[in-house]
């Protein structure tokens, strides 16, 4: 297991994770249950298409999550993560059968010394395409 960071040794720009997360249907029907997010847009695919989306379609806080345990995983310590902003920009869509893969790229975007803390950058994507805009987490590292 890698040390915890230490601030003062990192740099803005250094890539500090990376990791492909993979949903399929079945996760969106768990996702669903566990957060009462019920919206047929995350299930059925006739729903789903009338609206105007690709098809069913992973739930955004569930993007959204899982984006952030790289950063959690890179502090190792998810209470480190003392702030967390993400902007919805596209759908993930989810295929039947198979599953959707969302990329997630961390890079430290600022450093302040006199807070003790990591401002650090996700760029989220799926399919080529950027899914979160501005996901930024400050991470308290001193």
């Amino acid at each position: 297991m890698a040390a915890r960071p230490v601030l003062a040794d990192l740099t803005v720009g250094q890539e500090v994770g990376r990791t492909e997360l993979t949903v399929d249907r079945a996760r969106l029907v768990r996702y669903a249950g566990a957060s009462g997010d019920f919206n047929p847009i995350h299930w059925n695919e006739r729903v789903a298409t009338e609206v105007g989306l690709p098809g069913v379609i992973a739930h955004g806080m569930w993007t959204m999550g899982a984006a952030a345990t790289v950063v959690a995983d890179w502090a190792q310590d998810p209470g480190a993560v003392v702030d967390y902003q993400v902007r919805f920009t596209r759908p993930v869509p989810v295929p039947d059968p198979g599953h959707a893969v969302v990329e997630v790229v961390a890079t430290i975007g600022a450093l302040d010394a006199g807070e003790g803390t990591a401002r650090v950058d996700l760029t989220v994507t799926s399919g080529g395409t950027r899914v979160l805009g501005k996901a930024q987490a400050v991470v308290r590292l001193a």
